[in-house]
């Protein structure tokens, strides 16, 4: 295994890395303090970010991003995780992979202008009955023509209430199971589209996640992504990289960043006539965040690599999925525990991060559902995707 990455990965990871320090890090309280992320600040934002090449980096050059592979961006993503949630999207963008499966006029007019900013996107599978079981949805795109009229309910869209199109799935045939859903880009200004209420959440605020309703929209050929069916396949495909670029190495980023706290606060606070880090209790919870950090983030470069190599390591972003967030969890509730009252307060950013670090266990599938994605492979075909090679 080689997680070595290029002189020009190198370069964008040191400019992501103050970029993130200098200009978004600074803005983090204000926006938790009031749950808004103002536009002038989204678009200042997004335009540094821009001319600096730092926009849409995890699609191919071709189509305006960087061409990094997946180790690259892991170790990018890393540095990006550390800071808020909406910062990350109006900075970076939230490019989803799946866009890639756009065919003729749909690259220009969906995946081009995306991949630039032009147009924001979300992704919109979630409904109020289909959380992890993806396949459960009861969204329709019923045939009428050479086309579909597309009817139903999706919730917890983040950036739902700024996005210019959306990706969707749907039941095309109700009787193919899992093999009749389908992916559709349907356009924010298309009739009988409706934006529903934005969702109070205990953590990542400023960004939204809002209710969508579709009601009777007629959609054409041109708006069906990849070949009818295969919306599935195609979802989860794209929910890979989210697992494991996205929250797991995210979710490092951030833990990281909360053990640095943690050992300046351990360094300075004073008990008992000497620093609470001389205290071997303080020592452990320290010691075993950077066990648990340092192992999770070569889970998760594992996993990379070896999607570099060609593979299919769906067992192992499972694992990275879990490990990450749990890691992250874990390291910010020990972060509470080591600034005492101080984590507890508003004053200070360490209840923020135990805020945000909870749902990292539960989007893009729950941790028990991964759990089941592991040990149902182990039953059926013993522990060889565990070997190094």
């Amino acid at each position: 295994m080689d997680f070595s990455i290029s002189e020009e990965a190198r370069l964008i990871l040191q400019t992501v890395s103050r970029f993130v320090a200098e200009e978004l890090q600074p803005l983090e309280v204000e926006i938790d303090r009031t749950g808004i992320m103002p536009p002038e600040t989204a678009k200042a934002v997004f335009e540094k970010s821009r001319a600096l090449g730092l926009y849409g980096m995890n699609m191919p050059v071709e189509f305006g991003g960087a061409g990094l592979n997946a180790v690259d961006m892991c170790l990018i993503e890393e540095q990006i995780g550390q800071t808020s949630d909406i910062l990350v999207r109006r900075a970076f963008g939230d490019i989803y992979e799946i866009l890639l499966a756009c065919e003729g006029p749909q690259i220009d007019r969906w995946l081009k202008p995306a991949v630039s900013g032009e147009r924001i996107s979300s992704l919109a599978i979630t409904e109020p009955e289909a959380g992890s079981d993806a396949a459960g949805i009861k969204t329709r795109a019923v045939r009428e023509g050479d086309g579909w009229r597309l009817n139903g309910h999706k919730h917890f869209i983040s950036d739902g209430g700024i996005s210019d199109f959306f990706i969707v799935s749907a039941v095309t045939d109700p009787d193919a199971g899992a093999r009749g859903i389908s992916i559709f880009l349907v356009d924010g200004d298309s009739p009988g589209f409706t934006v529903g209420r934005d969702q109070p959440m205990m953590g990542l605020r400023g960004t939204t996640h809002v209710e969508l309703f579709f009601e009777d929209i007629k959609l054409g050929p041109e708006n069906l992504l990849g070949p009818e069916g295969r919306g599935l396949n195609l979802a989860l495909e794209t929910l890979g990289r989210i697992r494991l670029a996205h929250i797991g190495a995210r979710s490092i980023g951030m833990a990281s960043r909360v053990l640095d706290l943690m050992i300046e606060h351990a360094r300075d606070r004073r008990q008992f006539g000497q620093p609470i880090g001389d205290f071997q209790m303080i020592q452990t919870m320290l010691a075993d965040s950077a066990l648990e950090i340092n192992a999770a983030r070569h889970t998760i470069l594992d996993t990379a690599w070896q999607i570099d190599q060609g593979r299919d390591p769906r067992e192992k972003i499972s694992m990275s999925k879990i490990f990450g967030p749990e890691t992250f969890c874990r390291v910010a509730d020990r972060a509470v525990q080591v600034f005492g009252g101080l984590g507890f307060c508003k004053d200070l950013p360490i209840e923020r991060f135990y805020r945000d670090s909870r749902i990292t266990r539960i989007y893009d599938g729950t941790s028990e559902i991964h759990r089941m994605v592991i040990a149902r492979s182990l039953l059926k075909n013993g522990a060889d995707f565990m070997a190094p090679l």
